[in-house]
């Protein structure tokens, strides 16, 4: 058999224990925060026809990962979760209670040139309004935001908000243009919109125009709502200059910004949101509102970590019951099954010929806080000896003593 050279594709990721465990307590986190202000969970399928997002997206529809099935139908890899949902929404109006809060976090995937803190596939964490005209839906959701990045740890969080109601008399390359000033400027948003057939004056005119924007009474709305809900002024502001480059997006948008984290691609966002009314008429041909935010998972994930705010992380697992030898491995087991049914995590160290030593030394590895040692004087005597690790204490002690013992002891896998 020849070996093969088996390499990740670009874009894509594997994630190790260590990793796993962050992004699981990130999104515990997240449906943690939803759910406290409501939201109800949804799931979608990675395969979608590709119809469904043709002419939704806008400049970013190059991005697609689109191709032929076994049906000789043309699919698409779930692009985002938005329009997936517009479907599902769509086509269960009758199973529906409205208003319907959904929060969904799943893979997205995007066929671009992967770097630092961009990726082929990425996770997506959305919250959605289905079903409400009225601002204070925008409004409950940059408030929600603002309350998960709180509730994260970031001390600075800032939601800045505009409105393409402000945009509307603006084209659509022109809004897809400014979208960039963050990262490229605004000489760079001039030539870009140069680039896009207008004159250097059109182009600094439409710069003008969006510097001079004013918020209306839908903002007004919105910044009320956030004043009155004990946000902080400093959390939220208005950003003429935002203009979001769905073209799905109408009337209020918003991005969460976190200052002191900063890419290359994103600058210092780690996500956003915009009302797409419009979207439910064009795909299912029916009027039903939709306002909601995309968080960036991995882009959050990157934050918390660029400004030390994850707790330190350890192995999920409580006691290791090791083998003495073929002659216990019965009375091992029951040990272990007696432990797992009082709802401690144990591990059974699958081997009956490794020398006790070299499963003590595992358990240090994999920093796995409590040893169980069962041998002859221990079966003499229906008891086992419980090893402490972070004292290396020994005690010899019946088995109700070890999960009374294991039980007043902290037992997340993380330190706060």
């Amino acid at each position: 058999m020849t070996k093969q050279n088996i390499q990740l594709l670009k874009g894509f990721r594997d994630f190790l224990p260590e990793e796993a465990r962050k992004r699981a307590w990130l999104r515990t986190k997240m449906v943690s925060v939803f759910e406290k202000w409501g939201y109800e969970p949804l799931e979608t399928p990675t395969l979608e026809p590709l119809e469904l997002f043709a002419g939704q997206i806008g400049e970013d529809e190059k991005l697609f990962f689109k191709f032929k099935d076994q049906g000789d139908r043309d699919v698409a890899l779930r692009y985002d979760q938005t329009v997936p949902s517009v479907r599902v929404v769509g086509q269960n109006l009758n199973n529906i209670v409205f208003p319907f809060r959904r929060y969904q976090i799943q893979s997205a995937f995007r066929s671009e040139k992967p770097q630092k803190g961009r990726y082929r596939e990425f996770v997506q964490a959305d919250i959605d309004i289905f079903g409400i005209e009225s601002p204070i839906a925008d409004a409950e959701c940059i408030a929600v935001s603002i309350d998960l990045y709180k509730t994260l740890g970031f001390k600075d969080v800032v939601a800045l908000i505009n409105s393409r109601e402000l945009l509307k008399e603006i084209p659509y390359p022109v809004i897809a243009a400014i979208d960039k000033i963050k990262k490229i400027g605004a000489e760079g948003v001039v030539s870009e919109i140069i680039a896009k057939g207008f004159t250097q004056k059109e182009a600094e005119d439409f710069l003008e125009k969006v510097n001079n924007l004013k918020p209306d009474k839908t903002l007004e709305t919105i910044f009320s709502y956030l004043k009155n809900s004990g946000i902080a002024q400093e959390n939220y502001k208005f950003e003429p200059t935002l203009a979001r480059s769905f073209s799905y997006s109408e009337g209020p948008i918003w991005e969460m910004v976190i200052p002191g984290y900063s890419t290359a691609s994103f600058g210092g966002s780690v996500g956003g949101g915009e009302r797409y009314d419009g979207m439910f008429e064009r795909i299912i041909g029916k009027k039903i509102a939709g306002t909601g935010i995309a968080f960036g998972f991995d882009r959050t994930l990157e934050a918390l970590e660029t400004l030390n705010l994850l707790p330190k992380f350890g192995t999920n697992t409580r006691v290791l019951v090791t083998v003495f030898s073929d002659e216990f491995l019965d009375r091992s087991i029951e040990v272990s099954t007696s432990l797992r049914d009082a709802g401690i995590n144990t591990e059974l160290y699958p081997d009956n010929d490794t020398q006790i030593g070299k499963q003590i030394k595992y358990a240090d590895k994999k920093g796995i806080p409590y040893v169980v040692i069962i041998g002859e004087e221990e079966v003499k005597q229906n008891k086992v000896t419980l090893k402490e690790m972070a004292s290396g204490e020994n005690k010899l002690v019946a088995l109700e003593e070890v999960v009374q013992f294991i039980d007043q002891k902290p037992h997340n896998n993380f330190q706060t």
